[in-house]
């Protein structure tokens, strides 16, 4: 980016060492407002790997009506992260580590249009992430035949009941989630086996575990950052930055145990095996498509105490992958739910298609 304010660079624009700045804008009138500004820097300081990122946004929804009208309802959701990450020579040159600092504020003012925690208050989530991870996948990463990956990390907030020894025992959620306080532990793996002469077929082995706790058992369970698991994986966008796990042969989110308090999908623990057997049809740089069966097991509960990895749902099923240049990585699946869902809901299971856009744990 040295070369960002010389205007004779511009050709039509300056070449630099992959950093990336992104700005953008959406909106669709007084209802829907959203700004962000991200910048990444892979090469901080210019001699080694080590990536330096930063990102400011800031979403406003409202009822429609104007800020001066009695009836205006509104949420605001803002934030920052900053985040450093930088590649380990021990225990080898595959390994990195990556910290990240991140503020997010919500600001309610009468909204009523979604079912947040409350209609007016706001809630602060201060959080630090840390990251360790080792990738060793390869030699191609749309249609990998070798080497694996884990990725390990802990995001946590400060324990503010505990500093500030308030007794927060029936107090109302404007009060327990005005500063919001968990940690989260999340362990994902992979690895790839060539099961052919020709390192064509290919076996697909991943695993994954995540749990979100807390430290006030006053307060309980965090609405925020919690699991969310079963079907394509691609429900869409959630306001407490919950994790979305796909699981094929299910519908979104039949998985995830509900809060009978709340009344919402509350996943606090997940666990989640895969087995996938691939097969090229197409392995051209232009249109990479290879066919995929598998077997996989997982699902989410509330508490720690009730995890049993022999209870997990099961299925299993075939699909399609091909990624293509313009459209990226794009897929269908069949799968076969052979379990009956957590919730008791019917159709939830048996026989469900699922497309698929990008890669997905």
């Amino acid at each position: 980016m040295r070369n960002f304010f010389d205007w004779k660079e511009w050709r039509p624009y300056p070449s630099g060492d992959g950093q990336s700045l992104s700005i953008r804008a959406q909106s669709n009138g007084r209802f829907y407002q959203s700004y962000n500004v991200s910048f990444s820097e892979p090469w901080l300081g210019g001699k080694k790997p080590n990536s330096f990122s930063i990102s400011m946004y800031k979403s406003l929804m409202t009822n429609g009506r104007k800020k001066s009208s009695p009836d205006y309802q509104s949420m605001i959701i803002s934030g920052a992260s900053v985040g450093l990450g930088k590649r380990l020579q021990w225990p080898d040159d595959y390994f990195s580590i990556y910290g990240e600092i991140n503020y997010q504020r919500y600001n309610l003012n009468k909204y009523s249009y979604y079912q947040f925690l409350f209609e007016s208050g706001e809630s602060n989530l201060f959080s630090v992430t840390g990251r360790l991870s080792r990738y060793s996948v390869g030699p191609n990463l749309i249609y990998p035949r070798s080497g694996s990956s884990f990725t390990l990390s802990l995001q946590l907030t400060p324990p503010y009941s505990t500093i500030s020894g308030q007794n927060m025992a029936g107090k109302s959620d404007e009060i327990k989630y005005k500063w919001i306080e968990f940690h989260k532990w999340v362990f994902k793996s992979e690895s790839y086996f060539p099961m052919s002469r020709d390192d064509k077929l290919i076996l697909s082995a991943r695993f994954a575990f995540g749990y979100l706790g807390h430290y006030n058992k006053d307060i309980g369970h965090s609405p925020f950052e919690n699991f969310y698991i079963g079907g394509d994986g691609m429900t869409g966008y959630s306001f407490y930055g919950r994790e979305i796990i796909a699981m094929r042969g299910y519908t979104n989110g039949s998985l995830t145990p509900v809060d009978i308090k709340s009344g919402a999908p509350s996943g606090n623990v997940y666990s989640k095996l895969t087995f996938e057997l691939r097969y090229p049809v197409s392995l051209n740089n232009q249109a990479t498509i290879y066919g995929l069966a598998f077997l996989e097991a997982g699902r989410a509960w509330m508490e720690l105490r009730d995890y049993n990895p022999f209870r997990m749902n099961r299925a299993a099923g075939v699909g399609l992958r091909a990624n293509l240049p313009m459209f990226g990585l794009l897929g269908v699946d069949w799968g076969y739910g052979f379990d009956e869902v957590p919730t008791g809901a019917k159709d939830a299971n048996k026989s469900q298609f699922h497309f698929v856009i990008g890669q997905q744990f």
